[in-house]
């Protein structure tokens, strides 16, 4: 007996702001372009990609093509996108230590008798 599957849009499941915020926070957490990109495709199509695409200055296709996980949006769009979901980016100092020195490996000499 074969398994059955159907597609998944978690854009479905996003709909809150705040769950919208949060699945952007965790991706811009990351640091990964892709998950960033895909995150806000999925808060776009909860909100209607349309509008957002309007709202972001481009046409519906782009955004489209631009906020899946193999796109990689201009900066002008990355920002047009996140004003009109109604996001801002802010950053944070995060503390740099610097990378700790692995002491000298002590040299072992053996004395023969």
């Amino acid at each position: 007996m074969a398994i059955k599957t159907i597609p998944f849009d978690a854009s479905q499941y996003i709909r809150s702001p705040d769950s919208q915020a949060e699945l952007l926070t965790d991706a811009l957490e990351t640091g990964d372009a892709g998950y960033i990109a895909n995150a806000l495709g999925v808060i776009a199509r909860a909100r209607g990609m349309t509008k957002v695409a309007r709202g972001a200055g481009v046409t519906r296709e782009a955004l489209y093509k631009t906020l899946s996980r193999d796109g990689d949006p201009k900066l002008t769009t990355l920002l047009g996108v996140i004003k009109s979901l109604g996001f801002k980016l802010s950053a944070q100092k995060v503390s740099m230590t610097p990378p700790q020195k692995t002491p000298p490996r002590r040299k072992v000499y053996r004395i023969a008798s």
